[in-house]
Order: C-alpha cells, then sequence, then structure tokens
C-alpha cells in the first residue's frame, strides 16, 4: 500500500494499522479504537487524511454513554423539537451564546450543563422557563411554543408515565439494555401482549424476548427494564409491581385463575386496546410461536 508520507515527503509504501489507544477523560481511562499509517521507508506515523474517525469524539461519546449524560444529537433534537435556535434556548438557559454549539457539535457538557438540560427534557420544566423569561421571543412565537410544551406535558404525564416516579428511575446501562425506563412502552407492550390472553410466565418470556431481540439487532432494548433470573427463566424486575398497577388501578387488564390437573396458572386478559403509537414500526407484530 502507498501513500505520501509528510515526513519523506514523497509516495512511500506504508503500513495501516488498526488498533486501540488509551484517552483519559476527566480522569477516567477509556480505549478507544484508532487508525494511522506507518511509513516503511522512515518509520513515521501519521493520520490518514480522508478518516472521518476521531478518538477524542469516540472517547467523549463512551464517557456520556458511561455516565448517563445526553449526547450531541440528543441536545439538538431536544432543541429542534420546539423549533428553537441555538440562541434562543442559550438565552432562555442563561447561557452564552455559543454554548449550545459547541456541545451539539461534540464539546463534552459539564456536569451542571448537563443537568440543567437533562432537567429541560421535563417540558413541564422548559414550560416553566419559556412563561418566566421568554419575554424576547416573538410573541407568535412564544404563544405557538407554548402550545407545543402544553401539549407535551398532556403526553408525557398522561397514563402511565405519571408511574415513571412510583416505579423509581434509572439511566440506560447493560442491566437495562442501554436503554432509560420507559414505563408507557413497558405497560403498552404489557397489555399488548394480554390481548388475546396469556400465562404470567408466558408474559414474562414474550417481554424479555422482545426487548432482547431488540437488542440483538439494535443495541437497545424496547422498554429499558431490567431482567431478574427466576426458576421459570428471566422476568422483568418488580414485574409484580407493574402487573398490580394494570390491574388493580388502570383496570387495563384482568387476571383469571386456570387449572392444569395439579397445578393452577394465572391468565392475564387485557381490557383495554393497547397503545401502539410509542413503538416503532418493528413492534406491530405478533409472534405466536414463543413459548
Amino acid at each position: 500500500m502507498k501513500q505520501i508520507c509528510p515526513n519523506c515527503e514523497k509516495i512511500t509504501d506504508v503500513q495501516h494499522i488498526k488498533t486501540d489507544e488509551e484517552i483519559t477523560v476527566k480522569g477516567e481511562r477509556i480505549n478507544v479504537p484508532v487508525e494511522y499509517f506507518k511509513c516503511m521507508e522512515c518509520g513515521d506515523e501519521f493520520d490518514d487524511p480522508e478518516s472521518k474517525h476521531d478518538p477524542l469524539a469516540f472517547a467523549y461519546k463512551e464517557y456520556r454513554r458511561r455516565h448517563g449524560m445526553m449526547q450531541p444529537k440528543e441536545i439538538r433534537a431536544l432543541r429542534q423539537r420546539y423549533g428553537l435556535t441555538q440562541k434562543e434556548l442559550c438565552k432562555l438557559l442563561g447561557w452564552g451564546e455559543i454554548t449550545l454549539s459547541r456541545y451539539e457539535n461534540g464539546a463534552l457538557q459539564d456536569d451542571t450543563h448537563n443537568t440543567i438540560l437533562q432537567m429541560i427534557k421535563d417540558p413541564r420544566n422548559l414550560l416553566g422557563l419559556v412563561e418566566l423569561q421568554g419575554d424576547f421571543l416573538a410573541e407568535e412565537k412564544k404563544n405557538r411554543l407554548i402550545g407545543l410544551l402544553e401539549n407535551a406535558v398532556e403526553e408525557t404525564h398522561s397514563f402511565p408515565s405519571i408511574y415513571s416516579e412510583h416505579f423509581g428511575k434509572y439511566g440506560p446501562d447493560i442491566l437495562s439494555g442501554f436503554k432509560e425506563l420507559n414505563v408507557n412502552k413497558l405497560f403498552q407492550a404489557i397489555i399488548f401482549f394480554c390481548v388475546d390472553g396469556v400465562l404470567k410466565t408466558k408474559l414474562c418470556k414474550l417481554l424479555f424476548y422482545a426487548d432482547f431481540k431488540h437488542y440483538r439487532n439494535n443495541a437497545s432494548s424496547i422498554t429499558g427494564v431490567r431482567y431478574v433470573h427466576l426458576k421459570p427463566g428471566p422476568v422483568p424486575d418488580r414485574y409484580g409491581y407493574y402487573f398490580a398497577t394494570l390491574e388493580n388501578e388502570e383496570k387495563a387488564i384482568s387476571v383469571d385463575e386456570v387449572n392444569y390437573g395439579e397445578y393452577t396458572g394465572e391468565m392475564y386478559h387485557a381490557d383495554i386496546k393497547p397503545d401502539l403509537s410509542p413503538f416503532s414500526n418493528f413492534f406491530k407484530f405478533r409472534d405466536k410461536n414463543i413459548n
């Protein structure tokens, strides 16, 4: 393989090297993949000028993932969801004008700013900011923004999202399939699998297989619920609380006892139609062959 060596200043034979290097981010060591060329004539090592791989950006992304911090694309998506410019959101938050631009383009946010960004993911908090200090916005835009946020509040805190605090919150990690717990998706998945009646053991397996299949194909689960190993197999952690809430408080499912000779099982039925709108298109299937 030949490349122009910047040291020799001529076309020479080079070796393409792929390896891992350690980058320290805020005192934390992170292994990142790197690629570079080594000139076989002078021994000089140099980067591929056509490569788009940035080891530091990779390290920052991994650091954010480990610590449950928002990624640049998430920050950008949050801002764009409500039609705000970087300058407008910075002004609402009391930040310098280029702060969001830096974060959206890969700079690592500090902990305080990340906390604020996490807080305004809740539309109630962003709505409060707009109402309190959004007078700099054009009246038409401010009114439209308030309308969008009010709708988002209604959607976010309707059934069954209000249970998020009750059941606890945890960020994306290996135990949750690198997905933040989404109680709404979990509840709708439970109702979905109960439509034609399903035994409790099978219901737990269906939830696990759906999450595991999505994790295998997309590197993240569907619901973000954590699973624990019991004798019958994997079950959602605290599954009894989820089932009881849907049965007793929401009246969304019901349970009957069924006899199988010496054994008694619990058969769950859906009493309402599941809302599939929170799911991506892939989940609009029913695999009746999972046992």
